[in-house]
């Protein structure tokens, strides 16, 4: 446990060397066990990985590309091992972009889309303004695609197997994933005000939005746990530190020296875009030390924090067991990942494959 002790120091210091501890965690010549072997049974000796269903609801199924672009995957992971070399925040940042289209009108790539004479973007929504990454990596892996395949692989595929092969390359698991995604000619604005989490909820409005997109408790929990890389800007938590309930008091279930840390971070004044760790102790891999935080009361955001401390019986429970067993995080990980991915899907006719993915065709 020598790895949380120094915590006031130590989360100065992992703020500020995370990027490049992050550069030195992917070597080449990484072997994911999946490359293009579309169908096959991902490797499972990979922290438990490749234990999630192939799944093939809502017309979706792993084989959907085996003829017509069967080099998609060696396509994806070459794109984001180039791209997580020259900024290791793109693997959390494409795992939270398929999150957020997802959670808005379903799984259909409607947050890529730019504004136009028809189009309202999504980006320009509160969850996702000023904050939401990765979208120049979505575009050239979808510009090497209509290369090798034109017109072929949809972007809304593209979020979906990027978000997959950024958990991988962070050393999180793997999962058979289900495509034949079609892209949206629309977006919601409304759907990503509305539908989107904010980090300040409490488990109960946590609970209610997963559930209003067909997923339960054990989604939340484990779906939270890829708050286990990526950063957070301050203005997402700082009034946990000086104001949580409206009394210029800090959150009290915010561990003693973790708040002091937070402090040197994130002023009371000013430093909304200074960024730290969701996962201060093991920033770089795709582990359950998120967990583990947790029940030490270092958790950054109140959305994190709340999954141990917000009254939910079974939510604590899912923390602890978590916290103690990261084979079984990671299998249900794969799994809720595989049934966020189902969320509305446009299928068949439905929808269109883009050309580009910032524009309908």
């Amino acid at each position: 446990m020598a790895v949380f002790r120094g915590t006031f120091l130590g989360l100065v210091v992992v703020t500020l060397v995370v990027s490049a501890t992050l550069s030195a965690a992917h070597p080449e010549g990484f072997n994911f066990g999946w490359g293009s072997r579309w169908g096959s049974k991902p490797s499972t000796d990979h922290h438990g990985g490749g234990h999630a269903p192939a799944g093939g609801s809502h017309g979706l199924f792993p084989q959907f590309y085996h003829s017509s672009c069967p080099q998609v995957n060696d396509i994806v992971i070459s794109v984001l091992q180039r791209a997580i070399g020259k900024d290791p925040r793109v693997a959390a940042s494409l795992l939270r972009l398929h999150f957020h289209d997802c959670f808005a009108q379903g799984c259909d790539a409607s947050v890529l889309l730019d504004n136009s004479t028809t189009i309202l973007s999504e980006k320009g929504a509160g969850p996702n303004v000023n904050s939401l990454r990765g979208f120049e990596v979505i575009d050239e892996i979808k510009a090497e695609l209509e290369e090798a395949c034109p017109r072929t692989v949809s972007c809304a595929d593209i979020v979906a197997l990027a978000a997959r092969a950024s958990t991988v390359l962070s050393d999180g698991p793997n999962w058979v994933l289900p495509l034949g995604r079609r892209d949206s000619k629309t977006a919601s604005v409304k759907s990503s005000n509305n539908n989107i989490p904010s980090p300040r909820s409490n488990l109960s409005t946590l609970i209610t939005a997963f559930k209003r997109q067909g997923l339960d408790e054990t989604d939340l929990v484990a779906l939270s746990g890829g708050h286990t890389i990526g950063v957070a800007k301050c203005s997402t938590f700082k009034r946990r530190l000086y104001n949580q309930n409206g009394n210029d008091q800090p959150d009290s279930t915010l561990e003693r020296s973790y708040y002091f840390g937070l402090k040197s971070v994130c002023p009371s004044r000013g430093g909304d875009n200074n960024i730290t760790p969701l996962d201060f102790a093991s920033p770089a891999r795709f582990d359950n030390t998120y967990f583990q935080l947790l029940l030490m009361g270092k958790g950054l955001l109140t959305s994190d924090q709340v999954l141990l401390t917000g009254n939910g019986r079974k939510a604590a429970e899912l923390v602890k067991t978590y916290a103690d067993n990261e084979r079984l995080f990671f299998q249900q990980f794969a799994q809720s990942m595989v049934k966020m991915g189902n969320i509305n899907p446009l299928t068949g006719l439905k929808g269109e494959v883009r050309k580009n993915c910032r524009r309908v065709n």
